[in-house]
């Protein structure tokens, strides 16, 4: 038996994490189909390999399902504050007023998304429902809410970002489909009894994870990327 292709295996490994990584995107319709506890646990343990400076490993996670997940559902959607209105008092996710190049980009997905579900650009009530959906977390069976502690500084936060990305990247490996979800943030006071969130744990942002649902036409969405040249310089 001739012995494996070094170049060609590394070639094929270096395939299977590009798919990965590609085909992650935010899916904002899923499946009911349950994911088994083991399957999420899974997730979370390769995931908790991501970066973290001196160890510090600064993530904290509440997974919910079923009844749980419901609740906050309810809290938030009958707390009687518009998502255009909520205050974003623990942090900031958006700047004060949107600039180029990223008021274009963020344009031009949202009217992708609404195009795509056939909702006009007047039409804010349907704007409303199409966004109060992440509350659900578009119905995925399972939601995870994010917190960080509150003493903790920046440079915790980016490997709490990099900690996100490794549990989506791991779902992908496994099938799943995710959606992270940085609605959640502002409402913390709703989301906080239900969990036992204590109070020097901020709430980062929920992810949706579950089973895509490909019938739904929001899930052809796909993003664009800029070219590298808009975004890589090369010094030699």
């Amino acid at each position: 038996m001739l012995a494996p292709d070094n170049k060609t295996q590394t070639m094929d490994e270096a395939a299977i994490v590009d798919e990965a990584i590609s085909s992650r995107r935010s899916v904002r319709a899923f499946l009911p189909t349950p994911v088994d506890e083991e399957t999420i646990k899974d997730i979370l343990r390769v995931a908790s390999r991501a970066p973290s400076g001196t160890n510090m490993q600064p993530w904290k996670v509440y997974v919910t399902t079923g009844e749980t997940k419901q609740k906050i559902a309810d809290a938030i959607l009958n707390s009687g504050v518009r998502a255009e209105k909520v205050e974003w008092d623990e942090y900031r996710y958006y700047p004060d007023q949107f600039f180029e190049p990223y008021l274009t980009r963020r344009r031009a997905v949202g009217f992708a998304l609404y195009g795509l579900l056939g909702i006009g650009r007047r039409e804010v009530e349907r704007m409303r429902a199409q966004h109060d959906r992440n509350f659900v977390f578009f119905d995925a069976p399972v939601g995870m809410i994010f917190t960080i502690d509150r003493r903790l500084n920046m440079g915790s936060w980016i490997d709490h970002g990099m900690f996100l990305q490794s549990i989506m990247i791991a779902a992908r490996g496994r099938g799943l489909h995710t959606c992270p979800q940085a609605a959640f943030a502002p409402y913390h006071r709703e989301i906080r009894p239900i969990l036992g969130i204590p109070d020097e744990e901020i709430v980062v942002c929920g992810m949706a994870l579950g089973h895509e649902d490909e019938s739904k036409p929001e899930n052809e969405l796909r993003s664009e990327r800029a070219p590298l040249e808009e975004f890589v310089t090369f010094v030699r």
